[in-house]
């Protein structure tokens, strides 16, 4: 009973910080510039990314001379960008349409498995066990998923004006998460 309440705790923890529903903005946003979102690809990226970093996330990165804190702040970064795109209404990640790359940049990596994502993993191995919070990264992985394939359904009943307002007051929200993130690894 002890690991179940575990898993659930995980896997609320996970769906807070993962925040895929409070995405679809972005993904629908990144559907119109690319056409469309491979949301096998996009959940495998993401899975491989989170579980490998739970495995070897801290070494990892020391390896390399990189602290978490730098690590959160350069994911800070790109989710200031991504939400000043969706309030300005620019382009600052400009895409081909003949690359594949978008389901696995931004989606995959920093929205599903962001800093904040890999950063809360770390630390949930600090006080879990391994097998649960893989087990809650799966149960995560199965909700992006299913919402990653319903992008277009949500897109045509929102309509443009929910879109487009949806899409800036999120904007604003991923500009706020962005600030949140890169100041609390600053530091002074």
């Amino acid at each position: 009973m002890a690991i179940f309440k575990d898993f659930i705790t995980v896997s609320l923890i996970l769906f807070a910080v993962i925040d895929i529903l409070g995405s679809i903005p972005v993904l629908v946003d990144i559907k119109r510039k690319t056409g469309t979102i491979q949301s096998r690809n996009a959940t495998l990226a993401a899975g491989i990314i989170m579980i490998l970093f739970l495995l070897i996330g801290e070494q990892l990165l020391g390896f390399i001379g990189i602290d978490i804190a730098s690590f959160a702040i350069a994911g800070s970064i790109v989710i200031f960008l991504i939400g000043l795109e969706m309030i300005l209404g620019m382009d600052i990640f400009k895409s081909d349409p003949s690359d594949n790359s978008a389901s696995i940049v931004p989606i995959a990596f920093p929205l599903v498995a962001g800093a904040g994502t890999l950063t809360t993993i770390l630390s949930l191995k600090a006080e879990y066990n391994i097998g649960v919070i893989v087990g809650g990264i799966l149960f995560n992985l199965l909700i992006v998923f299913l919402v990653l394939k319903t992008v277009p359904f949500l897109e045509r009943k929102l309509g443009q004006g929910g879109i487009n307002v949806l899409r800036r007051i999120f904007g604003i929200v991923l500009l706020a998460i962005a600030i949140k993130l890169f100041k609390s690894n600053l530091i002074v």
